[in-house]
């Protein structure tokens, strides 16, 4: 079974990062959890025990110049773990989490021994809304995806997060520095963090990210709520699977590293087999 560890850094999102910690701990072992909370000012919290978690630094004031110093810090860490005899390091935010389709029967470690990952590998990205009418304010004492069932495949979030060597990621990991990606059949990256209208309403009130410049990105995420609420649900399966192909093979102009789908937007249902997951 190969060695694997998940780095991540946050700032001010218990909600997540607790579930973050719950979840890479269960598949990976808290022992191979590196998390770093941006800020000297912020506090560790007991659920992070038995992790590599501390703070550090505050890195940038402002949200792009803060995106690339973290980056840079995360991607320098990775590189020091599989220095250090790790053999993948999954690199995702506190609200991201990288699952198996579960008809395979594998855990997460136990596909990644599988398979053979060169330089990095990517998951199809779903970017989760809320279906207002139907599906009620989140609650911390269910699983996500119990009360969770329509996502957006978004290229944005098919992300070459593991890596197999020393490599440097782009701002929010979304590509890696003059390689291209390589996306895994049945792995998913599941998106959560914007998928509950009344957190997001919460987070426009957070003083620390407006003054970093977060308001307008806020604002433009809660598109993920209005696709999956106002656009028909189609078929799972069918529909990853075109768009696995789709976006291996269409890149935007701007970036021949990153993954496009003709600008389409689909949104697919969830089955019910991923619900325990998270």
């Amino acid at each position: 079974m190969k060695k694997i560890a998940a780095i991540t850094m946050a700032r001010n999102d218990d909600f997540y990062l607790k579930k973050w910690v719950e979840y890479y701990g269960a598949q990976l072992g808290r022992e191979n959890l590196y998390i770093y909370l941006d800020g000297l000012d912020q506090k560790v919290g007991d659920y992070c025990a038995g992790t590599h978690a501390r703070a550090v630094e505050k890195i940038g004031s402002q949200v792009v110049e803060a995106e690339k110093g973290r980056l840079k810090f995360l991607s320098s860490k990775a590189a020091e773990l599989l220095s250090g005899g790790y053999d993948l390091v999954i690199g995702v935010d506190a609200d991201e989490f990288i699952v198996v389709d579960p008809k395979l029967g594998k855990t997460l470690p136990e596909y990644l021994s599988s398979v053979k990952v060169k330089g990095s590998m990517s998951a199809l990205g779903l970017d989760f809304g809320q279906k207002l009418g139907e599906e009620a304010d989140i609650t911390e004492d269910r699983p996500f995806l119990q009360q969770r069932h329509y996502a957006q495949i978004g290229t944005r979030y098919t992300k070459p997060s593991i890596l197999a060597e020393p490599l440097t990621w782009g701002s929010g990991f979304h590509r890696i520095k003059g390689h291209n990606f390589h996306i895994a059949k049945d792995l998913y990256l599941f998106h959560f963090g914007y998928f509950d209208m009344k957190r997001l309403q919460d987070r426009f009130q957070d003083k620390d990210r407006l003054a970093q410049g977060w308001e307008k990105h806020m604002h433009k995420r809660s598109r993920a709520i209005r696709l999956v609420t106002d656009l028909p649900a189609r078929e799972f399966g069918r529909w990853t699977r075109l768009a696995r192909i789709c976006q291996t093979l269409v890149r935007p102009p701007y970036a021949w590293n990153k993954p496009a789908m003709f600008g389409l937007r689909i949104i697919v249902r969830i089955p019910d087999r991923f619900q325990n997951l998270i």
